[in-house]
Protein backbone atom coordinates (compact mmCIF):
# COMPACT_ATOMS: atom_id res chain seq x y z
CA UNK A 1 0.00 0.00 0.00
CA UNK A 2 1.37 3.43 -0.91
CA UNK A 3 1.16 6.35 1.46
CA UNK A 4 -1.87 8.59 1.05
CA UNK A 5 -0.86 12.02 -0.22
CA UNK A 6 -1.80 14.87 2.11
CA UNK A 7 -2.15 18.57 1.48
CA UNK A 8 0.44 20.84 3.12
CA UNK A 9 -1.20 22.85 5.93
CA UNK A 10 -0.55 26.60 5.91
CA UNK A 11 -1.35 28.34 9.20
CA UNK A 12 -1.68 32.09 8.89
CA UNK A 13 -1.89 34.43 11.86
CA UNK A 14 -3.04 38.00 11.25
CA UNK A 15 -3.31 40.32 14.24
CA UNK A 16 -6.96 41.36 14.80
CA UNK A 17 -6.10 45.03 14.19
CA UNK A 18 -4.38 44.13 10.93
CA UNK A 19 -7.32 41.90 9.99
CA UNK A 20 -9.60 44.90 10.53
CA UNK A 21 -7.39 46.99 8.22
CA UNK A 22 -7.38 44.26 5.59
CA UNK A 23 -11.16 43.91 5.62
CA UNK A 24 -11.92 47.63 5.88
CA UNK A 25 -11.48 48.18 2.14
CA UNK A 26 -11.05 45.01 0.08
CA UNK A 27 -10.03 47.05 -2.99
CA UNK A 28 -6.87 48.48 -1.42
CA UNK A 29 -3.67 46.62 -2.37
CA UNK A 30 -1.71 47.71 0.72
CA UNK A 31 -0.52 44.58 2.56
CA UNK A 32 -0.61 43.88 6.28
CA UNK A 33 1.94 41.96 8.33
CA UNK A 34 1.23 38.34 9.21
CA UNK A 35 2.92 35.15 10.36
CA UNK A 36 2.78 32.01 8.22
CA UNK A 37 3.66 28.58 9.62
CA UNK A 38 4.40 25.71 7.23
CA UNK A 39 5.51 22.34 8.58
CA UNK A 40 6.63 23.91 11.83
CA UNK A 41 8.69 26.67 10.17
CA UNK A 42 7.61 30.28 10.73
CA UNK A 43 7.73 32.98 8.09
CA UNK A 44 7.19 36.72 8.53
CA UNK A 45 5.08 37.79 5.56
CA UNK A 46 3.08 40.62 4.06
CA UNK A 47 -0.38 39.63 2.93
CA UNK A 48 -2.90 41.39 0.69
CA UNK A 49 -6.07 40.45 -1.15
CA UNK A 50 -5.55 39.63 -4.83
CA UNK A 51 -7.68 39.60 -7.96
CA UNK A 52 -10.39 41.91 -9.26
CA UNK A 53 -14.02 40.71 -9.09
CA UNK A 54 -12.96 37.76 -6.88
CA UNK A 55 -12.33 40.14 -3.94
CA UNK A 56 -16.09 40.36 -3.47
CA UNK A 57 -16.37 36.62 -2.74
CA UNK A 58 -16.63 35.42 0.88
CA UNK A 59 -13.60 33.16 0.42
CA UNK A 60 -10.74 35.55 -0.30
CA UNK A 61 -7.63 35.04 -2.41
CA UNK A 62 -4.27 36.34 -1.20
CA UNK A 63 -0.87 37.50 -2.37
CA UNK A 64 1.89 36.48 0.05
CA UNK A 65 5.28 38.24 0.12
CA UNK A 66 8.02 36.89 2.38
CA UNK A 67 10.48 39.06 4.26
CA UNK A 68 11.91 36.79 7.00
CA UNK A 69 13.17 34.36 5.73
CA UNK A 70 13.03 35.98 2.30
CA UNK A 71 12.20 32.88 0.27
CA UNK A 72 10.08 29.74 0.39
CA UNK A 73 10.34 27.12 -2.38
CA UNK A 74 12.69 29.49 -4.26
CA UNK A 75 10.06 32.25 -4.33
CA UNK A 76 9.65 35.48 -2.40
CA UNK A 77 6.08 36.03 -3.60
CA UNK A 78 3.32 33.52 -4.23
CA UNK A 79 -0.46 33.53 -4.51
CA UNK A 80 -3.14 31.64 -2.61
CA UNK A 81 -6.17 31.30 -4.87
CA UNK A 82 -9.56 30.41 -3.37
CA UNK A 83 -10.96 29.02 -6.67
CA UNK A 84 -14.31 30.01 -5.17
CA UNK A 85 -16.43 29.88 -8.35
CA UNK A 86 -14.94 26.64 -9.65
CA UNK A 87 -17.01 23.75 -8.26
CA UNK A 88 -14.18 21.30 -9.03
CA UNK A 89 -11.41 23.49 -7.51
CA UNK A 90 -9.00 21.97 -10.07
CA UNK A 91 -9.46 23.96 -13.30
CA UNK A 92 -6.59 26.41 -12.77
CA UNK A 93 -4.06 23.71 -11.93
CA UNK A 94 -5.36 21.38 -14.64
CA UNK A 95 -4.91 24.21 -17.17
CA UNK A 96 -1.37 25.15 -16.14
CA UNK A 97 -0.26 21.50 -16.11
CA UNK A 98 -1.81 21.13 -19.57
CA UNK A 99 0.01 24.22 -20.91
CA UNK A 100 3.32 22.88 -19.57
CA UNK A 101 2.69 19.56 -21.30
CA UNK A 102 2.04 21.16 -24.71
CA UNK A 103 5.28 23.16 -24.57
CA UNK A 104 4.29 26.50 -23.00
CA UNK A 105 5.67 28.33 -20.03
CA UNK A 106 3.11 28.27 -17.20
CA UNK A 107 3.16 28.79 -13.42
CA UNK A 108 3.66 25.84 -11.09
CA UNK A 109 0.61 25.20 -8.90
CA UNK A 110 -0.16 22.94 -5.93
CA UNK A 111 -3.04 22.55 -3.51
CA UNK A 112 -2.72 23.49 0.18
CA UNK A 113 -5.09 23.66 3.14
CA UNK A 114 -5.25 27.10 4.78
CA UNK A 115 -6.10 28.04 8.35
CA UNK A 116 -6.40 31.69 9.33
CA UNK A 117 -6.16 32.53 13.04
CA UNK A 118 -6.93 28.91 13.91
CA UNK A 119 -10.04 28.61 11.72
CA UNK A 120 -10.32 26.50 8.57
CA UNK A 121 -10.36 28.62 5.41
CA UNK A 122 -10.26 25.54 3.23
CA UNK A 123 -8.61 24.30 0.05
CA UNK A 124 -6.41 26.81 -1.78
CA UNK A 125 -4.25 26.70 -4.86
CA UNK A 126 -0.73 27.96 -4.25
CA UNK A 127 0.35 29.64 -7.48
CA UNK A 128 3.85 30.59 -8.49
CA UNK A 129 4.32 34.29 -9.20
CA UNK A 130 5.46 35.14 -12.75
CA UNK A 131 8.52 37.29 -11.99
CA UNK A 132 12.34 37.22 -12.01
CA UNK A 133 12.39 34.11 -9.83
CA UNK A 134 9.97 32.36 -12.19
CA UNK A 135 12.64 32.80 -14.87
CA UNK A 136 15.58 31.90 -12.60
CA UNK A 137 13.88 28.70 -11.40
CA UNK A 138 13.68 27.57 -15.04
CA UNK A 139 17.23 28.74 -15.84
CA UNK A 140 15.77 31.14 -18.39
CA UNK A 141 17.54 34.38 -19.35
CA UNK A 142 16.42 37.51 -17.54
CA UNK A 143 14.06 39.74 -19.46
CA UNK A 144 11.05 41.99 -19.26
CA UNK A 145 7.73 40.67 -17.97
CA UNK A 146 4.47 42.53 -18.55
CA UNK A 147 1.16 41.47 -17.01
CA UNK A 148 -1.92 41.90 -19.19
CA UNK A 149 -4.32 43.39 -16.66
CA UNK A 150 -7.34 44.37 -18.75
CA UNK A 151 -8.93 44.30 -22.19
CA UNK A 152 -6.52 46.89 -23.59
CA UNK A 153 -3.85 44.16 -23.78
CA UNK A 154 -5.26 43.15 -27.17
CA UNK A 155 -2.20 43.89 -29.42
CA UNK A 156 -4.28 46.55 -31.16
CA UNK A 157 -4.09 50.33 -31.62
CA UNK A 158 -7.76 50.42 -30.60
CA UNK A 159 -9.06 49.94 -27.07
CA UNK A 160 -11.26 46.94 -26.35
CA UNK A 161 -12.75 48.89 -23.46
CA UNK A 162 -14.02 52.13 -25.03
CA UNK A 163 -13.63 51.24 -28.76
CA UNK A 164 -11.46 54.31 -29.33
CA UNK A 165 -7.80 54.82 -30.29
CA UNK A 166 -5.58 54.11 -27.27
CA UNK A 167 -3.92 57.13 -25.66
CA UNK A 168 -0.98 54.88 -24.81
CA UNK A 169 -0.06 51.51 -26.32
CA UNK A 170 1.07 50.25 -22.93
CA UNK A 171 -2.47 50.60 -21.59
CA UNK A 172 -3.61 47.21 -20.38
CA UNK A 173 -0.10 46.21 -19.26
CA UNK A 174 1.67 46.39 -15.92
CA UNK A 175 5.45 45.94 -15.96
CA UNK A 176 6.56 43.29 -13.47
CA UNK A 177 10.27 43.12 -14.24
CA UNK A 178 12.88 44.46 -16.64
CA UNK A 179 14.25 47.91 -17.48
CA UNK A 180 12.39 51.24 -18.01
CA UNK A 181 13.10 51.15 -21.77
CA UNK A 182 11.34 47.80 -22.16
CA UNK A 183 7.97 49.55 -22.37
CA UNK A 184 9.21 51.44 -25.47
CA UNK A 185 10.01 48.13 -27.16
CA UNK A 186 6.56 46.78 -26.30
CA UNK A 187 4.96 49.87 -27.87
CA UNK A 188 7.11 49.50 -31.01
CA UNK A 189 6.04 45.87 -31.34
CA UNK A 190 2.35 46.76 -31.03
CA UNK A 191 2.73 49.47 -33.71
CA UNK A 192 4.47 47.02 -36.05
CA UNK A 193 1.90 44.27 -35.44
CA UNK A 194 -0.70 46.72 -36.71
CA UNK A 195 1.24 48.37 -39.55
CA UNK A 196 3.61 45.84 -41.17
CA UNK A 197 2.28 45.25 -44.71
CA UNK A 198 0.65 41.87 -45.25
CA UNK A 199 3.35 40.72 -47.71
CA UNK A 200 6.12 41.43 -45.14
CA UNK A 201 4.38 40.25 -41.97
CA UNK A 202 5.54 36.62 -42.05
CA UNK A 203 9.24 37.46 -42.22
CA UNK A 204 9.15 40.49 -39.87
CA UNK A 205 6.96 39.25 -36.99
CA UNK A 206 9.56 36.54 -36.19
CA UNK A 207 11.84 39.38 -35.02
CA UNK A 208 9.35 40.03 -32.20
CA UNK A 209 7.42 36.84 -31.44
CA UNK A 210 8.45 33.23 -30.90
CA UNK A 211 5.70 32.11 -33.27
CA UNK A 212 5.79 28.38 -32.44
CA UNK A 213 5.36 29.10 -28.73
CA UNK A 214 2.63 31.65 -29.47
CA UNK A 215 0.72 29.05 -31.49
CA UNK A 216 1.13 26.45 -28.72
CA UNK A 217 -0.31 29.00 -26.28
CA UNK A 218 -3.16 29.71 -28.72
CA UNK A 219 -3.90 25.98 -28.94
CA UNK A 220 -3.95 25.80 -25.13
CA UNK A 221 -6.42 28.68 -24.84
CA UNK A 222 -8.61 27.14 -27.52
CA UNK A 223 -8.64 23.66 -25.93
CA UNK A 224 -9.34 24.89 -22.38
CA UNK A 225 -11.79 27.49 -23.79
CA UNK A 226 -10.64 30.48 -21.77
CA UNK A 227 -12.76 33.16 -23.46
CA UNK A 228 -10.91 36.01 -21.66
CA UNK A 229 -7.46 34.61 -22.43
CA UNK A 230 -6.82 36.66 -25.58
CA UNK A 231 -6.95 40.18 -24.15
CA UNK A 232 -5.88 39.56 -20.57
CA UNK A 233 -5.18 36.54 -18.30
CA UNK A 234 -1.62 36.35 -19.61
CA UNK A 235 1.90 37.68 -19.09
CA UNK A 236 4.40 38.63 -21.81
CA UNK A 237 8.02 37.59 -21.29
CA UNK A 238 10.75 38.90 -23.59
CA UNK A 239 13.76 36.61 -23.53
CA UNK A 240 16.86 38.82 -23.27
CA UNK A 241 19.02 36.40 -25.31
CA UNK A 242 16.67 35.88 -28.26
CA UNK A 243 14.86 39.23 -28.04
CA UNK A 244 11.58 37.37 -28.64
CA UNK A 245 8.33 37.51 -26.68
CA UNK A 246 6.46 34.49 -25.45
CA UNK A 247 3.18 34.38 -23.65
CA UNK A 248 2.40 32.87 -20.24
CA UNK A 249 -1.18 31.97 -19.19
CA UNK A 250 -2.68 33.27 -15.94
CA UNK A 251 -6.04 32.90 -14.12
CA UNK A 252 -7.53 29.83 -15.81
CA UNK A 253 -10.39 28.93 -13.47
CA UNK A 254 -13.02 29.89 -16.09
CA UNK A 255 -12.18 26.92 -18.33
CA UNK A 256 -13.03 23.26 -19.06
CA UNK A 257 -16.68 24.04 -19.72
CA UNK A 258 -17.45 26.71 -17.11
CA UNK A 259 -17.39 30.50 -17.28
CA UNK A 260 -16.14 33.10 -14.82
CA UNK A 261 -19.24 32.62 -12.65
CA UNK A 262 -18.95 28.83 -12.66
CA UNK A 263 -21.89 28.54 -15.04
CA UNK A 264 -22.03 26.05 -17.90
CA UNK A 265 -20.33 27.18 -21.10
CA UNK A 266 -21.21 25.34 -24.32
CA UNK A 267 -18.31 23.39 -25.81
CA UNK A 268 -18.51 25.27 -29.13
CA UNK A 269 -18.55 28.74 -27.55
CA UNK A 270 -15.02 29.74 -28.55
CA UNK A 271 -13.87 29.59 -32.17
CA UNK A 272 -10.53 27.88 -32.83
CA UNK A 273 -9.03 30.99 -34.46
CA UNK A 274 -9.43 32.93 -31.21
CA UNK A 275 -9.35 36.69 -30.91
CA UNK A 276 -6.96 39.69 -30.76
CA UNK A 277 -5.07 41.46 -33.54
CA UNK A 278 -1.84 39.47 -33.26
CA UNK A 279 -3.62 36.12 -33.54
CA UNK A 280 -5.58 37.29 -36.58
CA UNK A 281 -2.43 38.51 -38.36
CA UNK A 282 -0.42 35.36 -37.56
CA UNK A 283 -3.23 33.10 -38.79
CA UNK A 284 -3.48 35.21 -41.95
CA UNK A 285 -0.15 33.64 -42.95
CA UNK A 286 -0.61 30.31 -44.75
CA UNK A 287 2.69 29.03 -43.31
CA UNK A 288 1.78 29.87 -39.71
CA UNK A 289 -1.82 28.67 -40.14
CA UNK A 290 -0.54 25.32 -41.42
CA UNK A 291 1.78 25.02 -38.42
CA UNK A 292 -1.09 25.85 -36.05
CA UNK A 293 -3.26 23.23 -37.75
CA UNK A 294 -0.64 20.50 -37.24
CA UNK A 295 -0.09 21.55 -33.61
CA UNK A 296 -3.82 21.42 -32.89
CA UNK A 297 -4.16 18.03 -34.58
CA UNK A 298 -1.31 16.66 -32.49
CA UNK A 299 -2.65 18.07 -29.19
CA UNK A 300 -6.24 16.85 -29.67
CA UNK A 301 -4.87 13.40 -30.53
CA UNK A 302 -2.49 13.16 -27.57
CA UNK A 303 -2.79 15.57 -24.58
CA UNK A 304 -6.36 16.86 -25.01
CA UNK A 305 -8.09 13.50 -24.61
CA UNK A 306 -10.12 11.89 -21.85
CA UNK A 307 -7.70 8.94 -21.78
CA UNK A 308 -4.74 11.25 -21.13
CA UNK A 309 -6.41 13.67 -18.70
CA UNK A 310 -8.75 11.35 -16.78
CA UNK A 311 -6.11 9.89 -14.39
CA UNK A 312 -4.85 13.41 -13.59
CA UNK A 313 -8.36 14.73 -12.93
CA UNK A 314 -9.34 11.72 -10.81
CA UNK A 315 -6.12 11.96 -8.77
CA UNK A 316 -6.71 15.66 -8.01
CA UNK A 317 -10.34 15.00 -7.10
CA UNK A 318 -9.39 12.14 -4.74
CA UNK A 319 -6.64 14.21 -3.13
CA UNK A 320 -8.96 17.16 -2.46
CA UNK A 321 -12.15 15.38 -1.41
CA UNK A 322 -11.35 14.87 2.33
CA UNK A 323 -10.29 18.52 2.55
CA UNK A 324 -13.37 19.84 0.71
CA UNK A 325 -15.39 18.31 3.58
CA UNK A 326 -13.39 20.60 5.93
CA UNK A 327 -13.74 23.69 3.73
CA UNK A 328 -16.42 25.97 5.26
CA UNK A 329 -17.20 27.48 1.83
CA UNK A 330 -17.35 24.22 -0.15
CA UNK A 331 -18.44 21.37 2.15
CA UNK A 332 -22.17 21.95 1.54
CA UNK A 333 -21.68 21.52 -2.22
CA UNK A 334 -19.77 18.22 -2.02
CA UNK A 335 -22.33 16.57 -4.35
CA UNK A 336 -21.52 19.12 -7.06
CA UNK A 337 -17.78 18.62 -6.41
CA UNK A 338 -18.26 14.86 -6.91
CA UNK A 339 -20.06 15.37 -10.24
CA UNK A 340 -17.42 17.68 -11.69
CA UNK A 341 -14.92 15.09 -13.00
CA UNK A 342 -17.61 13.60 -15.27
CA UNK A 343 -18.66 17.11 -16.31
CA UNK A 344 -15.04 17.87 -17.33
CA UNK A 345 -14.69 14.53 -19.18
CA UNK A 346 -17.86 15.31 -21.16
CA UNK A 347 -16.53 18.78 -21.97
CA UNK A 348 -13.21 17.37 -23.23
CA UNK A 349 -15.02 14.92 -25.52
CA UNK A 350 -17.39 17.54 -26.91
CA UNK A 351 -14.74 20.25 -27.27
CA UNK A 352 -12.34 17.85 -28.96
CA UNK A 353 -15.01 16.87 -31.52
CA UNK A 354 -15.73 20.56 -32.21
CA UNK A 355 -12.00 21.35 -32.67
CA UNK A 356 -11.46 18.36 -34.98
CA UNK A 357 -14.37 19.49 -37.13
CA UNK A 358 -13.17 23.10 -37.24
CA UNK A 359 -9.54 22.18 -38.00
CA UNK A 360 -10.63 21.39 -41.55
CA UNK A 361 -11.52 25.07 -42.06
CA UNK A 362 -8.00 26.31 -41.29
Amino acid sequence: MGTIEKLPEYRLFIHPLDMYELRKDIWIDDPVSAKLTIQGKKYEVDIAYRGSHIRDFPKKSYQVSLYQPKTYRNANTFHLNAEYKDPSLIRNKLSFDFFNEIGCLAPQARFVFLKVNGKNEGVYLELESVDDRFLANRKLPAGSIFYAVDGDANFSLMSDLDKDVKKSLTFGYEQKSGMPGDADHLQKMIIDINTIPREDFEKEIVNYIHVDKYLRWLAGVVCTQNFDGFVHNYALYRNKDTGLYEIIPWDYDATWGRDVNGEEMESDYLRITGFNTLTARILDSEKFRSHYKSLLEDIVSNQFTVDYLKPRIQAMHALLRPYVLLDPYKKDSIDLFDREPDYIFNFIEARSLFIKKEIETL
